[in-house]
């Protein structure tokens, strides 16, 4: 993919580019900037700031091979399963983007022919392997494989870069991975095919395969469980269709009608959350950077396959930018000389931990080169964001519902737009892994307001059950009967679950020796949620608690009522439980994606003897 701009100026081009052509606002604390007028075509950021830092982080590479360190990560000894395959296709865009009449084409050409030596035994699983194949392609294409890679290598590669090591051949399917991996079979079976290695057996049935679960787990609705039914239904689940259509894009396929369809329901999904800030998911696993190019990539598959129309295609670009730019202002630090995901008070899920580095700068920046090249192919190359887009996301539907399953369990997404700020309402939480980690709690989310912090526990916004035998019970996976009714700017949802989610498990536990009522009403500035919990008779509970960790602080609590007096929530108010609240100086349990949790209110009551438990609580916010 010939990107048109050398992506290795030289040092003092990358000074001169490190500043952002269109200024942003001020920082807005754990929001980042705010792009409200003017921001930079995403070509011009991907081309002018973006690819510069990449070639830093390259140029840093080939100098240090496997001493290389990154703000304090030694990245070779750091056990990023998919490093082989990331540095492959970073040090590709490097080698194919460079003219031939450049003094260091040669050079890279040299470098990557040792670095491929270097890292060919190196574990390189799934991602890495199609990174890998997708970078040799590249090079193929360009008429430079043969001196990129040497001969004993590559024969050592077409050998390890093989969808056969994490998919049984037999029935094809997919040995202990979530089903977003099936994609990547089919892309890594379609790429060696296009090598040359093996005819196009595999990833036609790879492609079937792949089609046939989404077709079997999505349902009615078109949005991918990310179990075998068992109903978690999060950022993958909206992400995967549109994955599945870059890789038919970069294989030169047609999208069926199907895959199309399946694709318009995540742009429907998604449409009504775009802001002027380019922010993303704000539920579920692997958000933060990847929760915004989540969205870049499903709108841009989008674009290209001419699921949107001519006025949403402009505002998906217009909104693609502000992601772009969003990227270096937010998400990259120049201190750090790499994307920040782990410090200053944000925290990821573990499998994305620091010491993966190295590989997150390459994969996240391969993704913005990518679509961003789809964006130019489309007449947007240099064209600056649409003026008009603000008003346009005034006239957004207030309200949204999304389903995503219904049944025995209900599985469905409640959005609200309030004067610009997005409020998510997940109900979308079941199968092992994941049911008790706060980001996948039935609970408002609000980038910068409300959110979740990965892989922890504690009962944010939930009230959690303790029973005299010491089993902590939470209203976490077992949600039916849901109804959402609105009229004018007020949302009521309620929902019953006859059993609560015995907690210490890996996977969901059903107790029914409670059963729960919850009603959520969101008016604007407001939110309410109540829980009236019914007991078997004979049940003893020992204690109830619930917590509300925010980015508020100068908080004062008297009784269940507390005040902020700075920040976007300005009162939280408890009734049922006594609060109390304690400033938080950025501890690792209370970080969220884009910074650390500045204030922890923590409730607890007993309960009365046999009878139903209610709890309540009140949110406010500017």
């Amino acid at each position: 993919m010939r990107l048109r701009t050398s992506l290795l100026p030289t040092a003092a081009l990358c000074l001169a580019v490190a500043a952002p052509a269109f200024a942003a606002a001020p920082d807005q604390g754990p929001r980042g900037p705010l792009y409200a007028g003017a921001v930079a075509p995403m070509n011009q950021t991907v081309e002018t700031r973006l690819l510069p830092q990449t070639a830093v982080l390259l140029e840093k590479l080939l100098a240090e091979k496997r001493d290389m360190t990154l703000d304090g990560v030694k990245v070779f000894e750091a056990d990023d399963k998919f490093l082989p395959g990331k540095i492959a296709i970073g040090l590709a865009y490097l080698v194919v983007d460079t003219p031939r009449t450049d003094p260091n084409f040669d050079r890279y050409l040299a470098a990557y022919r040792q670095i491929a030596d270097l890292t060919v035994d190196d574990t390189n699983d799934t991602w890495g392997v199609y990174y890998y194949c997708q970078a040799l392609l590249m090079l193929r294409e360009a008429g430079v494989l043969d001196q990129a890679v040497s001969p004993e290598t590559l024969a050592r590669l077409k050998v390890k870069l093989d969808w056969r090591r994490f998919v049984r051949e037999s029935d094809l399917t997919l040995i202990n991975l979530p089903n977003n991996y099936y994609g990547v079979a089919f892309s890594v079976a379609r790429l060696r095919y296009r090598l040359g290695w093996e005819d196009a057996s595999a990833s036609e049935g790879l492609l079937g395969k792949t089609l046939d679960h989404y077709r079997k787990y999505s349902g009615d609705y078109g949005f991918a469980d990310e179990t075998d039914g068992d109903g978690r239904f999060d950022r993958y689940s909206v992400l995967l269709i549109g994955e599945i259509a870059h890789r038919l894009i970069e294989a030169g396929m047609p999208a069926t009608p199907e895959v199309r369809q399946w694709l318009r329901r995540s742009v429907d999904l998604m449409l009504p959350r775009l802001n002027l800030r380019g922010e993303g998911f704000e539920y579920g696993r692997s958000i933060g950077a990847y929760g915004e190019t989540a969205f870049l990539e499903v709108l841009t598959a989008a674009a290209k396959l001419d699921v949107l129309t001519p006025e949403e295609k402009t505002m998906a670009y217009a909104f693609s930018s502000r992601v772009a730019a969003r990227y270096m202002d937010f998400w990259f630090d120049p201190k750090m000389g790499s994307v920040d995901m782990w410090e200053h008070g944000r925290r990821t899920d573990a499998y994305r931990g620091k010491h993966r580095i190295l590989g997150e700068n390459l994969s996240l920046g391969r993704q913005y080169i990518y679509t961003s090249a789809i964006w130019n192919e489309l007449g947007f190359k240099d064209k600056a964001p649409d003026p008009g887009y603000a008003a346009w996301l005034d006239r957004l539907p207030k309200r949204t519902v999304t389903w995503f399953a219904r049944g025995e369990n209900d599985r469905l997404v409640v959005t609200i737009r309030d004067k610009g700020r997005v409020i998510g309402l997940p109900i979308i939480n079941g199968g092992e892994s994941q049911h008790m980690n706060t980001p996948y709690y039935p609970i408002p989310f609000s980038p910068g307001m409300l959110q979740g912090v990965a892989d922890g526990v504690f009962p944010q916004l939930l009230p959690r059950l303790t029973l005299a035998d010491g089993a902590q019970l939470a209203p976490l996976a077992y949600a039916a009967h849901v109804k959402v009714a609105g009229k004018g700017a007020r949302t009521v949802v309620t929902y019953d679950q006859d059993r609560l989610d015995r907690l210490g498990q890996k996977a969901p536990v059903a107790d029914d020796r409670f059963s729960v009522r919850t009603t959520y009403v969101l008016e604007p500035g407001r939110i309410r949620r109540t829980d009236v919990f019914t007991p078997k008779a004979g049940v003893t509970v020992k204690a109830v608690d619930l917590a509300f960790a925010s980015f508020s602080t100068k908080a004062v609590t008297r009784g269940g009522e507390t005040r902020f007096g700075a920040g976007e929530v300005t009162g939280f108010d408890v009734q049922g439980l006594t609060c109390a609240t304690r400033p938080l100086d950025d501890g690792k349990a209370y970080r969220g994606p884009t910074g650390a949790m500045t204030a922890l209110t923590s409730c607890t009551g007993g309960a009365p003897a046999g009878g139903p438990i209610t709890v309540s609580w009140t949110l406010t916010y500017r």
